[in-house]
C-alpha cells in the first residue's frame, strides 16, 4: 500500500519537474543563473527537501516493515514533512511561477483528493503535537535503526556517544566560554579509536569504514560539541579524500598514515581575505624556486578563516601556480605546507632559509576551541615532491579540492544533525523541568508542537545525510549534489532548531549556564563555512540540476 506521504511526493515530483524544465529552459541549461539568481535558490531550495522527503518516507516505510517501535512515529513524521515540501511546492509554482517563466494552472491545486486531505490531515497542528507528546514522554534521543545496517554503525554509534558524553561533554562548556583549544588528550584518545582514519583504507593505515559510518560518529561527537570533537575528523577527511583521488602512491604512502593515526593534525587553507566562495579567483601565489639546494615552490600572499591552523601540523593549501589570471581556477594546485604545531591564538613560523608564516586567530562568537586563523606567507618554501600529484597535479587543485569539499559537505551534514539532534534533545529535557502557570510547560500545546515541529526538521536532515552518504559509499553520480544539499538542510535546520529549542528555555536560553546558549552561537557559522548557503543553492545545487558546468 503506498503511504500518504509517497503519494504526496509522487505529485510534488512532477510539479518540481516542471518548475526545473522552465528554469532550465530560461537559464540556458544553467548558463545564466545569475540572471536568475533568486528562482535558482528557490528550485535548489525545494528540490532539497523533496530529496529528504523521499529519503525520510523510504526510511519510515523499513522501519514499519522491520516492525519497528519507531514506525508508527516515522510515519506521521514522513506525513508531516511531505506536507509542509508539499505547500512548499505548491506556493513556488502559485505565487512565483512568473519568476519560472511559467504561466500557473491556478486550477489544478495540489493534486488529487489524496494529497489534499493528507494536507488537512498530517499538517494539522494536531497532528505535530502528537509527534511532540511521544518525545516528551519517551525522550528525544536518537536510537533508531540504520537502514541497511548488519550492526556495525549501531555499534559504532553507541560507542562514539559513550566516548563524547564521557570525555567531551563534561569540558565542551569551559572551551567555549574561555576559548581554549582542544585539549590534548582528546586529540590522544580519538587518535587511539581511529576517528581521524575512518575513511582511509587499511593499506594506508586507515580504518577503511563507510561514509555512513563516518557521518554517524561525527553526528554522535558534535552533540557534545560541535567544534571540540565533531570537527576534528573534517579536514583530515577532506584531505585524505584529495590524496587517494589524486596523490601519487608515494605521497599516499607518506602522507595517510600518519594522519589516520593522528600523529599529523590538517588545517585547510582555501579562502583567501578578500576571496570566498569564488575560489578560482585565489591569488595566494605558488612560484617554482630553488631553495638552499632544494627545488620547490615558495608562498606568498594570505589565507583566511583557517580553521585548526595554529594546532595543525599541515595545511592543505590551494595556491595559484600559474600567473595568468585568465586560467582561472585551471592556474590552482594543491599544496601540502608542513609547519610546527602551535596552541596560542598567535604564531611566527620561521624557516632557516628565510621564510615566514604568520597567523593570526579572529575572534569568534561560537566555535570556540578550533580557532580560525588569518594567515600570511612571505618566501615560504614548500617542497616539490608536497605538490599533490607531483608535476602531473599541477594546475589540477581546483578539482582535488573540490572532491575533498564534497566530502566535508557530507560530513558537515552530520555535524549540523548532531548539534540539533543536541538542541532537541536539551529543549525536551528542559520543558518537562520547567514550571510556569502551576505546571510544566511541557503540558502545553504550544510547547507539545514546537517540540514536533523541531523534530520532522532533525529527522529529515538526518535521513538526507544519511542517504548522502550511501551514495557516496556507492560512488553514484548524484553522490557530490546529495551531500551539497544534505549539508544545506542540515545546516539550516541546526539553526532554527537551536534558536527554537533557546527559546522555549525562556530567559535561560540566553544564559551561558544552559548548553542551548553554545549550541545557539555554533550553530550560526554552519551555513557560512563548506560553502556559504546562497552560493551553495546557486552555484552547486542549482547549476547541477539545471545542467550547467
Amino acid at each position: 500500500m503506498t503511504s500518504p506521504a509517497k503519494s504526496a511526493l509522487v505529485r510534488c515530483r512532477y510539479r518540481l519537474n516542471e518548475l526545473t524544465q522552465a528554469l532550465r529552459s530560461s537559464t540556458r541549461d544553467g548558463d545564466a543563473i545569475d540572471g536568475h539568481q533568486v528562482a535558482t535558490r528557490r528550485l535548489a531550495g525545494l528540490a532539497t527537501r523533496f530529496e529528504a522527503g523521499e529519503a525520510l518516507e523510504r526510511h519510515a516505510h523499513a522501519a514499519q516493515l522491520s516492525g519497528d517501535a519507531h514506525g508508527r512515529w516515522l510515519a506521521e513524521v514522513s506525513n508531516a514533512w511531505a506536507v509542509d515540501t508539499s505547500i512548499g511546492v505548491a506556493e513556488a509554482y502559485w505565487l512565483h511561477g512568473a519568476e519560472f517563466a511559467l504561466t500557473p494552472d491556478l486550477t489544478s491545486g495540489l493534486g488529487d483528493a489524496a494529497v489534499l486531505d493528507l494536507v488537512r490531515t498530517a499538517g494539522a497542528e494536531s497532528k505535530y503535537r502528537a509527534l511532540g507528546a511521544v518525545l516528551i514522554e519517551g525522550g528525544a534521543a536518537n536510537n533508531q535503526p540504520i537502514e541497511h545496517d548488519t550492526g556495525e554503525v549501531a555499534e559504532l554509534r553507541a560507542s562514539t556517544r559513550r566516548f563524547a558524553q564521557a570525555v567531551v561533554a563534561p569540558e565542551a562548556e569551559r572551551i567555549h566560554r574561555e576559548d581554549l583549544l582542544v585539549p590534548e588528550h582528546f586529540i590522544r584518545e580519538m587518535s587511539a579509536l581511529g576517528y581521524f582514519g575512518m575513511s582511509i583504507p587499511e593499506e594506508f593505515g586507515g580504518v577503511g569504514m563507510s561514509n555512513l559510518s563516518m557521518v554517524v560518529a561525527t553526528e554522535e561527537l558534535s552533540a557534545a560539541s560541535l567544534p571540540a570533537a565533531g570537527s576534528l575528523i573534517t579536514r583530515p577527511e577532506i584531505l585524505a579524500k584529495a590524496l587517494l583521488q589524486g596523490g601519487t602512491e608515494d605521497q599516499k604512502k607518506a602522507w595517510l598514515p600518519r594522519v589516520a593515526s593522528g600523529e599529523l593534525m590538517v588545517a585547510v587553507a582555501v579562502t583567501e581575505p578578500n576571496v570566498g566562495s569564488d575560489v578560482a579567483s585565489l591569488s595566494c601565489r605558488a612560484e617554482p624556486r630553488t631553495v638552499g639546494g632544494n627545488a620547490g615552490y615558495v608562498l606568498n600572499g594570505a589565507k583566511a578563516w583557517c580553521t585548526f591552523a595554529g594546532r595543525a601540523n599541515i595545511l592543505a593549501l590551494l595556491a595559484r601556480t600559474e600567473p595568468d589570471p585568465k586560467l582561472g581556477h585551471k592556474g590552482l594546485s594543491l599544496f601540502i605546507v608542513e609547519k610546527d604545531a602551535f596552541t596560542g591564538h598567535d604564531f611566527i613560523m620561521r624557516q632557516p632559509t628565510g621564510g615566514v608564516m604568520q597567523g593570526k586567530a579572529d575572534a569568534t562568537i561560537g566555535y570556540r576551541g578550533m580557532h580560525s586563523f588569518t594567515l600570511q606567507f612571505q618566501d615560504y618554501f614548500v617542497p616539490a615532491e608536497n605538490l599533490v600529484g607531483g608535476e602531473a597535479g599541477r594546475g589540477k587543485g581546483f578539482y582535488l579540492q573540490m572532491g575533498g569539499f564534497a566530502a566535508g559537505r557530507l560530513q558537515t551534514g552530520g555535524r549540523a544533525t548532531g548539534l540539533a539532534q543536541a538542541s532537541l534533545e536539551a529543549a525536551v529535557n528542559y520543558v518537562k523541568e520547567r514550571p510556569q502557570f502551576g505546571r510544566a510547560i511541557a503540558e502545553y500545546q504550544s510547547t507539545q508542537y514546537e517540540i514536533g515541529r523541531m523534530a520532522v526538521k532533525v529527522e529529515a536532515a538526518r535521513q538526507l545525510t544519511y542517504a548522502a552518504a550511501r551514495a557516496m559509499d556507492e560512488q553514484s553520480p548524484r553522490a557530490t549534489l546529495l551531500a551539497a544539499m544534505a549539508k544545506l538542510l542540515a545546516c539550516r535546520t541546526a539553526v532554527e532548531v537551536s534558536q527554537a529549542a533557546q527559546v522555549l528555555h525562556g530567559g535561560w536560553g540566553y544564559a551561558e549556564e544552559y548548553a542551548i546558549s553554545r549550541y545557539v552561537c555554533d550553530a550560526l557559522v554552519l551555513p557560512i563555512f563548506e560553502g556559504v548557503e546562497p552560493i551553495l543553492e546557486m552555484k552547486v545545487i542549482g547549476r547541477t540540476l539545471l545542467g550547467g558546468a
